[in-house]
């Protein structure tokens, strides 16, 4: 399957983009012989449940550029999944994001910024996505791009906050990252993003995505393979990391 076969959006719902300078990804020399080459699994998260949310339309439209560069995309719908610890994991909020989280192999979380920090429904979701379930690490090893929206001035707390979230996940998060001030102004009546630095800035993220998902996705059982965990049973790993709550 070539990237062209793969895309899902033609030029027509990428008004901003010129098709002369966007590339398909060059699968080839991200990956090996014997390495999967079915379209990257990406989940989108949003942390925002206005009406008119920009953090839930920036990855709208971020969402269609990866299914462009030939992802297989899902976005999930923040809206009635329960605090943390207010409700059991049989809860089907939770249910459907934990199993979307096992499905993808990398994504994309956008967040506004509120108080100078990520929104407590982006940080709901992140916090009922397990770090494990038995000896599984459903994130372990997974890519993970970061943007954030802001109704004021340029700021990179958000994404900050993000990336050491994405560390602690142990996902492969990618150097780059997109802010975007002042959304308000960034898109149109139709709901669209316009055309400027940072929407350049947004396609710049999503195409590193694409590559990182590529590059490493065959891989990413060898490169969190460890040492201090080779050592123990699995039964002693499922122990260590299901410790009780403090």
């Amino acid at each position: 399957m070539t990237a062209f076969e793969a895309n899902a959006v033609d030029f027509a719902e990428l008004p901003n983009i010129d098709p002369d300078n966007i590339q398909p990804i060059d699968i080839e020399s991200l990956v090996g012989t014997n390495d999967p080459r079915h379209p990257p699994k990406i989940l989108v998260l949003y942390g925002s449940l206005r009406t008119r949310s920009f953090s839930k339309l920036a990855a709208v439209e971020a969402s269609r550029l990866l299914r462009w560069y030939g992802c297989d995309v899902k976005m999930f719908d923040p809206s009635g999944l329960p605090l943390p610890d207010d409700a059991d994991t049989e809860h089907p909020k939770v249910q459907e994001l934990r199993e979307l989280a096992q499905w993808s192999e990398g994504m994309l979380w956008v967040s506004p910024e509120r108080h100078g920090s990520m929104t407590s429904i982006m940080k709901a979701q992140i916090d009922w996505i397990p770090l494990s379930l038995g000896g599984v690490r459903p994130t372990q090893g997974k890519t993970l791009a970061l943007m954030q929206v802001s109704g004021g001035s340029q700021s990179f707390n958000t994404v900050n906050q993000l990336r050491i979230l994405g560390r602690w996940m142990r996902m492969i998060t990618i150097p780059n990252q997109s802010s975007i001030p002042k959304a308000f102004l960034e898109f149109n009546d139709d709901d669209r993003m316009d055309m400027s630095p940072l929407y350049l800035r947004l396609v710049d993220v999503c195409e590193e995505l694409v590559k990182f998902t590529w590059l490493t996705r065959g891989r990413s059982e060898y490169l969190t393979d460890r040492y201090s965990e080779r050592i123990e049973s699995a039964e002693a790993v499922s122990q260590r990391v299901n410790q009780k709550s403090i």
